[in-house]
């Protein structure tokens, strides 16, 4: 195997899982430990991924994750207009589940107002937001507090979900491409995000314009897995087409002039 041909692998790697060992990499390439060294220090030199002790681990770019404070204030119309999209597919009667994140937040502060609903999180700030909801009732599971995203994580979410079954899951993440689907930069909130979806029977992934066509470390929903995208009019058309040749339903929220308000919803 020729050198770049083999770095283009160890490359693909490092993105697809977002962190490998080198005796992990040896081994799958059927080569050496110091190969795979010299092979992640050029890959490193490149900015395509960064060295740590015993592997690598993609650039920083794709691990951060931003403050609430700093997501909060970001395409915040957007978000307001993509959760009243959300909140007209839900009937009455109906069990759902909200992930944590501050589009399904905005939606939250929506399904207030509905009466014969039952929703599920593992999100701290949706469940005050529907404290005084007297026509939903809500479920909060269990876990371990993650502060930065004021939200509970960890083996306790996934066993409290594990048993459940809802008509959707609304899901936001840090990125969402046709290539990978929905993606965060944290593996431990994947875990989580993953077990909400996997108790629901449609995926509804929640994204604004600058999420669309972006890619953070950890792959949360392929694509596959996902029912339906509600999305901004500024998200990148490219992407959109691409997502929705895939067998994605793509909803695009409309603004009009009055700030936060819906004008409507098309498809992309």
């Amino acid at each position: 195997m020729l050198p770049a041909e083999r770095r283009l692998l160890i490359a693909e790697r490092i993105r697809s899982r977002g962190v490998v060992s080198i005796a992990a990499l040896a081994e799958h390439l059927g080569t050496s430990e110091i190969t795979v060294r010299r092979d992640l220090r050029f890959l490193s030199e490149q900015g395509l991924a960064v060295k740590t002790h015993g592997g690598a681990l993609l650039p920083s770019g794709l691990t951060r994750e931003p403050p609430y404070s700093e997501k909060a204030t970001t395409a915040a119309q957007e978000k307001e207009a993509i959760a009243r999209v959300a909140a007209a597919l839900i009937r009455p009667g109906e069990s759902v589940i909200l992930s944590p994140g501050t589009t399904t937040l905005a939606l939250a502060r929506v399904l207030r107002h509905l009466q014969d609903l039952t929703v599920v999180t593992n999100s701290l700030l949706a469940a005050e937001a529907l404290m005084a909801a007297t026509g939903v009732e809500v479920f909060v599971t269990g876990g371990q507090l993650r502060r930065s995203i004021h939200a509970l994580i960890g083996p306790d979410v996934e066993d409290a979900v594990r048993p459940l079954r809802v008509s959707r899951t609304f899901i936001s993440g840090n990125g969402m491409t046709a290539a990978r689907g929905l993606s965060t930069p944290n593996p431990l909130v994947a875990a989580a995000d993953r077990a909400l979806a996997a108790a629901a029977e449609r995926v509804v992934v929640l994204a604004d314009h600058t999420k669309v066509g972006v890619e953070t470390m950890c792959q949360t929903i392929p694509l596959e897995l996902i029912a339906t995208l509600i999305t901004d009019h500024s998200a990148d058309q490219r992407e959109l087409r691409a997502i929705q040749d895939a067998g994605v339903e793509v909803l695009v929220a409309e603004l009009i002039e009055s700030p936060g308000l819906l004008a409507g919803a098309a498809g992309a």
